[in-house]
């Protein structure tokens, strides 16, 4: 499940940075389905990071690999808390 998370993330990435941000994996879990992952450049503090997170990025996971169920960003979800561990 990982690698199908990575290689739709990666095949994501290129639409995000050319608005000047980026995405990156931060912690998978399989048993829940819950992936979350960290925005930054452009897409920090960017009021339509929201919509490109739910409509985009998630729907995009949901889709391409069996077993996501959701989508949380670093920094948007304040009930996440994170540690230096990444995937």
């Amino acid at each position: 499940m990982e690698a199908a998370v990575q290689e739709a993330i990666e095949a994501i990435r290129p639409v995000i940075q050319m608005d000047g941000g980026d995405i990156r994996l931060v912690k998978l879990d399989e048993e829940s389905g819950v992936v979350d992952v960290e925005l930054s450049g452009a897409c920090v503090g960017c009021a339509a990071s929201s919509m490109t997170l739910k409509a985009g990025v998630e729907r995009i996971l949901t889709e391409r690999v069996p077993g996501v169920t959701e989508v949380r960003a670093l920094g948007m979800d304040s009930e996440l808390e994170y540690s230096s561990e990444s995937v």
